[in-house]
């Protein structure tokens, strides 16, 4: 395959599962914002929620100050903000026109369908009573997007490429939520273990699809080293780093028996995966959660790095 059909069908898989990410955010951030405590410190909330998805200082050299109706904005619709849902949107098609025949008809149609809604929508009329259903039309479309690609691509390169890019993305959206909110949620004047608003705690698996299931694998009230470890260590969490890892790679390794190579990529993604499988999350909080997740990100960056250079998708 060619490095510029890969770079494509890698990044179309990123955009698309950038924009439902976004959409689970602003979802999050909304959602405390309302509560009656919430109401003069709205701010910090937004800024964590900017802060998760990586668009901090470009709201704030925008527009200066934390208004609802701005980030809101920002986020979903600004397309000036490379990472907010309207521009992902835009992206992924283009994405996926550039490679029209490398994917299924279901798989374009969907992306195509996705953005021709998308672009009727006028954020003048995202009003408080339209946003809820404007959320769940996102990660729906999302779904719908997932639901083609796994159901009728075949399992070749173009299949491996594609789950590389949702994984990458998953694992570094993962990653940060639970870097920021965790430091809003626990500042260094409280004890690890201590008791904050649960809405609070819930705010962090609901960012993820995992409120309803944290409570089933765990039956027991939001602890800060269970959440760590659902969304770290659980292998049967599908966003946890843990399971991100092991689709990552799955894919990997089958590129390298598609292609008959292997590369840097392969020692990296082994050896990361290796660490999430052998540490458990007690020495995770006791040589620092921020640290731990931090060096994660670094390394979920590099790898994108060395599956780019690998597969020369800049070429």
């Amino acid at each position: 395959m060619l490095g510029r059909t890969a770079n494509d069908l890698y990044w179309l898989s990123r955009y698309v599962e950038r924009a439902e990410n976004m959409a689970r955010l602003v979802e999050v951030g909304y959602r405390i914002v309302l509560l009656p405590r919430a109401g003069e410190d709205f701010h910090q909330e937004w800024r964590s929620t900017l802060e998760s998805a990586g668009c901090l200082n470009g709201y704030l050299a925008k527009h200066g100050k934390f208004e609802t109706r701005n980030v809101i904005d920002y986020m979903l619709f600004d397309v000036e903000n490379l990472s907010s849902v309207a521009a992902c949107l835009h992206s992924a098609r283009s994405n996926a026109r550039a490679q029209r025949t490398a994917i299924t008809r279901d798989m374009w149609e969907s992306l195509n369908d996705s953005w021709l809604q998308m672009s009727k929508i006028k954020p003048v009329d995202m009003t408080s009573d339209a946003l809820p259903g404007f959320l769940d039309w996102v990660r729906g479309r999302s779904a719908l997007y997932r639901g083609a690609l796994l159901n009728t691509i075949l399992r070749n390169d173009t299949f491996y490429f594609s789950q590389l890019g949702t994984f990458i993305e998953r694992a570094d959206s993962t990653a940060r939520i639970m870097d920021v909110k965790y430091y809003h949620l626990l500042p260094s004047s409280q004890m690890v273990g201590s008791s904050p608003d649960n809405a609070q705690w819930a705010s962090i698996l609901r960012s993820v699809s995992a409120h309803r299931s944290y409570r089933w694998v765990y039956k027991d009230t939001y602890r800060p080293w269970n959440i760590a470890e659902y969304l770290i260590l659980n292998k049967q969490m599908p966003r946890s780093l843990r399971a991100c890892y092991d689709e990552l790679a799955s894919a990997l390794n089958d590129l390298a028996a598609y292609y008959g190579q292997r590369h840097v990529c392969h020692a990296t993604v082994a050896a990361t995966r290796d660490r999430l499988i052998e540490i458990d999350v007690e020495s995770i909080f006791q040589d620092g959660l921020h640290e731990f997740v931090q060096e994660l990100i670094g390394r979920n960056n590099r790898l994108g790095m060395e599956i780019s250079s690998a597969y020369h998708f800049n070429d």
